[in-house]
This record gives C-alpha cells, sequence and structure tokens, in this order.
C-alpha cells in the first residue's frame, strides 16, 4: 500500500517549542506505512537538525531535508512537496500541533468527500473564534462558508491537484504569500470539504512578518488576476475584491507601525495609491467597515497626512455585556443579556443622527468636510447589527456557537445621537451545544461577539450585580453528569461539566461565600451546586493563617440540600472568633486563606478573609497580602499593638533603618 499523506514541517532555530509539535507529527494513530513525515531544516543553528536526523535514523517514515537559511518558511515548503510522495500533503509550522488521529480523520474524509481540499478543524487561542466550522461540509463554497477566514496552509491538499495547477508558495513571501496560496488552492478545487466535529491541529502564535510594499502589490494584484478568471463579474466577485482590499490594502495602514513609521509611510502610501487608482473601484467601499471607507477616501484624495491621524486617533473598542438573567430549564442554561460596544476610553459608542439617517463621528482631529456623507454612513450596518454567542474550552481552545434570539435597540443620547444596544437570549443545552453532541469535560468560558455600528468587539460574558446563580443541574447525556455554573474574581461567567469531585463543585462556586459573625462566632456560608442523596462525604472548612506564624483553624462543615433544579444547597462551618489574643482554634486578626478537606483530598476556595478590627472581609483569594513583617522578628500580638501608638512606630521605622545601616560579620 502506498503513501497516504506527507507531512510537511518547516522548521528554523525553535528550540524546545517545537517537542509538541514533532511528537504530534510522527506519533499518529495513522499506520507508520501509510503516511510520511518530512521535516525541512532552514539553516537552523540550535541543533535541531541533528536531532530530527536522530528521530529520522529510528523511524522509516520520518525524512529530514537540510536546506541554507533562507529566512522564510515558503521555499522549505515548496522543497517539502516536490519530495513528497503522499496523495494528499498537509502542511504544518513548527509551533502547531496535531491531534493523534487527525491525519487519519482527514484523509478518511477526503477520500469520502473526494475533495481537493480538506479544511480540518482548527483550534488556536489567540484572535476572534473561527466561525467557519460551525458545521461539516462537503462541499463548501467560499463566500457561503466563510472560507476567507481560513486563509492558512495547515489543510489537507490532493497532491496532484497541487501539480495540475502548479501551485506553490511565492518565495521570500509573507503572510500574504501562504493567503495567496489558500485562495489558489479554494479557486481551482473542485470539492472543498469541512471536518468540523473533530479537531485536528492546535495553531501556534506566530510572530508578524514585514510585507516589502512592492512585492505585496506583485502577489496581490496576481492573486486578482486569478479571481477575474475563475470568478465572473458580480457580487461574488466584488465581495471577494472588497476582502483584500480591507485586510491587505487598508488595514495595514490605520496600525501603529505604519503611523511610526515616517520613513518607509510615504513610500508604501504611492505604491497602495497606484494600486487602489488601477484595481480598486470606489463601487467596492460599501461592502469595507466605514473606518476603512474613510480610509479609502484618503487614499484616492492623497490625504496621508489624514490616514495618519485617524491612526493615532483609532483605540481599539471594548464590549459590555450584562448578564439580565441566569437560569436553567430542565438542563438548558438560558442566558438572558445585554450588550453594548464600547469606545477606547470605557464609555458607550456614540452616532449622530440626521433624520431617519445614522452617522459615525469621527475624530475631531480629522479633516471630514471634502467627504461625502455617505461616507460616515452607517444605517444599513445599524440595522444589521448582531451578537455571536459561544463557549471555548478553557484547556483545548475548542468553540461552539450557541443560539439565540435578539433583537437590536436604539437609545437615544441627547440631542441627535443615539446608542446601540442588542438584548439576546441564548439557550446552552448542554446535552447538544458541541454540533449536536454534549459538551466534554471541563470548564467552558463563555464569550460574546458583537458587530454594531462602526466597531465590533468581544468579550467574556460577565455578571450584573445581581446575586451569583450557582445552582447545578444533572443532565443525563451521554451519562448522568453534573453541570454548574461558576464565575471568576471578576465576575466572569463559565460552565463546569462534570467536576471531578464533591469538593470541587463546591470549590467552583466559592465565589459566592457569605460570611456573617454572631455571638463570637464566625459563620461561613457557602453555596452547593448539587447534594447527592447521601449527602456527601464528610467535609471541613480549613483557614490558614498567611502571616509569619503557621496557624490553622479547622471547623467542622455542615451541608444542608436544597430544592433540586431550583434553588442551590449550602454549607455553613461555625468558627470560634477572638478579636485579641486567638487560641489555636479561633480565627484572629490577619488574612486567611480558606480550603475544603475531604477524607479524600484538600481543594483549596476561591475566596480569602481579612479580619481587622473585629471586623471580617470577604475577599478573592489572590487579593490576600503577605502579613507585614516585623523588623524586630516574629509578628507578635505586642508589636501589633505597638504599631498602632506614634512613639512605637517611630521605633520601628528606626530599627528597620538600622537592620540596613549596619553590617554584621
Amino acid at each position: 500500500m502506498g503513501v497516504k499523506v506527507s507531512v510537511i514541517v518547516n522548521v528554523h532555530n525553535p528550540g524546545a517549542g517545537a517537542n509538541a509539535c514533532i511528537r504530534s507529527a510522527v506519533e499518529q494513530t495513522m499506520p507508520a506505512d501509510e503516511y510520511e513525515v518530512i521535516f525541512v531544516d532552514d539553516g537552523s543553528t540550535d541543533g535541531i537538525g541533528e536531532r530530527l536526523d536522530t528521530v529520522a535514523a529510528a523511524r522509516e517514515n520520518v525524512r529530514v531535508l537540510h536546506l541554507p537559511q533562507t529566512g522564510t518558511p515558503m521555499r522549505g515548503r515548496n522543497v517539502g512537496l516536490a519530495s513528497a510522495v503522499g496523495d494528499y500533503v498537509f502542511f504544518l509550522d513548527q509551533g502547531d500541533r496535531l491531534e493523534k488521529d487527525a491525519i487519519a480523520r482527514m484523509h478518511d474524509r477526503a477520500v469520502e468527500t473526494d475533495a481537493d481540499v480538506l479544511i480540518g478543524r482548527l483550534i488556536r487561542d489567540f484572535g476572534p473564534p473561527m466561525t467557519a466550522f460551525e458545521r461539516s461540509t462537503p462541499r463548501a463554497d467560499i463566500l457561503r462558508d466563510r472560507l476567507l477566514t481560513l486563509l492558512v496552509p495547515q489543510q489537507l491538499y490532493r497532491r496532484a491537484f497541487l501539480e495540475e495547477h502548479e501551485l506553490g508558495f511565492a518565495v521570500p513571501g509573507g503572510r500574504l504569500g501562504e493567503q495567496a496560496f489558500a485562495m489558489r488552492a479554494y479557486l481551482h478545487a473542485k470539492v472543498i470539504a469541512v471536518l468540523a466535529e473533530h479537531v485536528c491541529c492546535h495553531l501556534g502564535d506566530r510572530r508578524g512578518t514585514e510585507e516589502e510594499p512592492r512585492a505585496m502589490v506583485k502577489e496581490l494584484c496576481g492573486l486578482l488576476d486569478d479571481i477575474d478568471t475563475y470568478v465572473g463579474e458580480g457580487r461574488q466577485r466584488e465581495r471577494m475584491y472588497a476582502h483584500w482590499f480591507r485586510y491587505a490594502v487598508l488595514r495595514p495602514m490605520v496600525t501603529a507601525r505604519f503611523a511610526d513609521s515616517s520613513v518607509d509611510r510615504g513610500l508604501h502610501f504611492r505604491v497602495v495609491q497606484e494600486l487602489v487608482a488601477e484595481r480598486f473601484p470606489a463601487t467596492l467601499d460599501r461592502y469595507l467597515p466605514v473606518q476603512l471607507r474613510m480610509v479609502a477616501a484618503y487614499v484616492r484624495m492623497g490625504r496621508l497626512d489624514q490616514i495618519v491621524l485617524l491612526a493615532n486617533s483609532t483605540r481599539r473598542a471594548g464590549l459590555r455585556a450584562d448578564l439580565s438573567e441566569v437560569r436553567w430549564d430542565a438542563h438548558v442554561l438560558v442566558l438572558g443579556l445585554t450588550v453594548e460596544v464600547m469606545t477606547g476610553d470605557g464609555t458607550p459608542d456614540r452616532y449622530r443622527t440626521q433624520g431617519e439617517r445614522v452617522h459615525w463621528i469621527p475624530p475631531r482631529a480629522l479633516e471630514t468636510r471634502s467627504l461625502d456623507d455617505g461616507v460616515t454612513d452607517i444605517t444599513d450596518t445599524v440595522e444589521r447589527s448582531r451578537i455571536e454567542l459561544y463557549v471555548r474550552h478553557s484547556e483545548t481552545g475548542v468553540i461552539h456557537f450557541l443560539p439565540l434570539t435578539q433583537h437590536m435597540e436604539r437609545i437615544p443620547e441627547g440631542r441627535n445621537k443615539i446608542r446601540v444596544q442588542i438584548r439576546g437570549e441564548a439557550r446552552l443545552d448542554v446535552t447538544t451545544a458541541a454540533l449536536g453532541q454534549p459538551l466534554k469535560q471541563g470548564q467552558w468560558e463563555v464569550h460574546v461577539r458583537m458587530f454594531g455600528g462602526a466597531n465590533q468587539a468581544r468579550s467574556r460574558v460577565g455578571r450584573s450585580d445581581r446575586p451569583l446563580n450557582c445552582l447545578g443541574v444533572l443532565a443525563q447525556r451521554p451519562r448522568t453528569r453534573l453541570v454548574v455554573p461558576c464565575w471568576t474574581d471578576q465576575g466572569e461567567l463559565g460552565l463546569a461539566v462534570e467536576p471531578r469531585s464533591f469538593s470541587e463543585s463546591i470549590a467552583l462556586v466559592s465565589r459566592g461565600v457569605e460570611v456573617k459573625r454572631l455571638d463570637g462566632h464566625a459563620y461561613v456560608v457557602l453555596p452547593v451546586p448539587y447534594v447527592p442523596p447521601s449527602g456527601g462525604p464528610p467535609l471541613e472548612l480549613v483557614l490558614r493563617g498567611t502571616g509569619r506564624r503557621e496557624r490553622e483553624v479547622c471547623a467542622p462543615a455542615l451541608v444542608e440540600a436544597g430544592v433540586p433544579g431550583k434553588i442551590a444547597g449550602q454549607l455553613v462551618a461555625k468558627v470560634p472568633v477572638a478579636r485579641m489574643m486567638p487560641t489555636p482554634d479561633q480565627l484572629g486578626p490577619g488574612g486567611w486563606l480558606a480550603s475544603l478537606r475531604s477524607p479524600d483530598e484538600e481543594i483549596g476556595l476561591r475566596f480569602s478573609l481579612r479580619m481587622r478590627r473585629g471586623r471580617i472581609e470577604v475577599r478573592p483569594a489572590t487579593a490576600v497580602d503577605q502579613a507585614r513583617r516585623s523588623p524586630m522578628g516574629r509578628d507578635t500580638l505586642l508589636y501589633r499593638i505597638g504599631r498602632r501608638l506614634p512613639v512605637v512606630r517611630r521605633m520601628v521605622r528606626l530599627a528597620r533603618a538600622g537592620k540596613h545601616r549596619y553590617l554584621k560579620d
């Protein structure tokens, strides 16, 4: 049987960062005689070449090609492609990591769909979510299925298809060269398939590369010629043109790098001005966001100064996402939320109204009198405002989008100004949220992204001032599993699926603690998401002092059941308190970290206590300060009392100064 897949990995001085990539490539579940791994060493000097030679000597399906340094992965990929013998090829970067069964799954799906290009699910820990993986598609369309958001080389390509159309990477190339390669493959392919239900590749972070303006224009013009050849005139071609106009031409001009590069930006601007006049007519501006419409207008007017002002005055938009409701409907978590885009200074984004039309308000420093009103008109964009809600696994980075209902509201804000808010309700069904399958075990973050008005932004979903909902429910698919809503110290919502133990389920919601002091005791009350019929194992609340002296106060905890599916249970611990001269079993002044002890484990809780002047404050566990060390040695009760007296405070300062003034043998 011949080689089915060739995995091509370009490496250059990765250090230890390539260990995960190498291991994932050579330890696939596909039989070793059915796939090969080709490492292309681009003149590395950190010893990676010798390490790879050692791997190749031990594995028959691994080859290493050594090249002189080129400074770009493009030539290495071309050389690896020319050397490959597999029916399909997959390009991998040195910071990426394959899932163990990725090659086998992608090959099987490519053969099943007869695909020239197979896009397996990609995961990354940076940037916006990849919306193209909402579902698997045997016959994907470039625009309908949002493939323009997946212009990366980490895909499975039929080798004969690449050779037939002479597709390769431009050298030296850059990020645009990679995107152009993927785009040309999409244009030539008869069948493009998307595999969404299984994660195939985790993308590593990549450093940005400088694009030489004239090389960028040459590559882009060649790509636009290919679009003209394979896509007929009309809206589809215009949208493709607008994509490249937006991301390759205009967006780099509103970055801090462009604004700060006073030497090179003049050349860049002249090259772009010629390109826009030749290939990008003003009719494409309607597909652009308003800020880039303004940049395009200034390019045509020759106003580099205004573009620099816009780049310097543009701040990253934020998002405010407040929860108005968190409740369970059986095993479905219902989230009501209000979302609004915020400006860079933290205020709501406001827009100017002129009759029925809505206009963006540009920065005051810009000269806008020579611009047509249509440049700042965002009426249609406001009407199409929407939000997307998705959950992200905190460890794997897997993302799943949630169904929701929503409506946009215009909120008057003074004279001739409005704000745009979106109110929505999402339903998170833990048994079907993962493309019809149950969510996997672990902690899931809840994120929201808003497209509205002049900006788009994304954020974690946070709670309002309402009490925390800490009620857990039992989901029955694929088996009985506990699901618990949990909250970060900043009030951001998450979802824990199948906590490992009863104690961990309580620790996840321990930020909802309440402490009451009564009759010489502190009553610590913790929510309990779910109390099993047995009542759970015996528990003990442990408080450890954060001062120099090791102190530990333990108190037995009583667990009370709530109403299943409606009211959370609670855990109550009664802790003795003494304001002065506490005994070893009493809570005294200072900071205290909390944990929960069971017969099998002890797990830290997400709150701490601070007792001062008889008052007990609840703080996040991360906010506890270490007790202030006394320069006279042990931080005893007498020292704590003495520091409150002015004369003694002066003696303490002198003692501290003396400690550093005199040297001891």
